[in-house]
């Protein structure tokens, strides 16, 4: 499957794009895009297997107005496997650090994208807080709050 045509597609569906890959492989050699594998238009023959770091960083430039990219990594992680179809692979979230609240206009989303920034900055608040002081703890509870 290519999940470079999925995470671009909310893009082409309103008739845009971005110009670089959507992800690539982080470490291998201690270098930031390095291989075996990448997330792009052009296929990489390389399958992603679990242990491997990806980035994930969709983006969109317009010319002269302005730019968003984010980027996060992820592990790639067993999902399940089933006799009939065979493995199934997903991916862990290793970044965690939230969203600046205060650029996120919740008017212009979906409610899956809504769902899908308050399910992150839960699981950034469930596997940081432990480790935090309280103060700190609250002042990340305050910025990963549900929009």
């Amino acid at each position: 499957m290519n999940l470079d045509a999925l995470a671009r597609m909310p893009l082409w569906q309103e008739g845009m794009t971005y110009w670089h890959g959507t992800g690539h492989g982080v470490g291998h050699f201690l270098g930031c895009h390095e291989g075996p594998h990448s997330i792009r238009t052009e296929q990489n023959p390389v399958q992603l297997q679990p242990g491997m770091v990806t980035s994930n960083e969709p983006g969109l430039y317009k010319a002269g107005r302005y730019g968003i990219r984010t980027e996060n990594l992820l592990l790639v992680v067993p999902a399940c496997e089933t006799e009939e179809f065979g493995r199934f692979l997903k991916f862990e979230t290793l970044t965690l650090c939230p969203y600046d609240l205060r650029l996120v206009d919740r008017t212009m989303l979906t409610p899956a994208e809504v769902e899908q920034i308050n399910a992150y900055h839960r699981e950034v608040r469930e596997r940081v807080s432990p480790l935090l002081e309280p103060a700190e703890a609250q002042w990340l509870a305050e910025r990963t709050r549900d929009i």
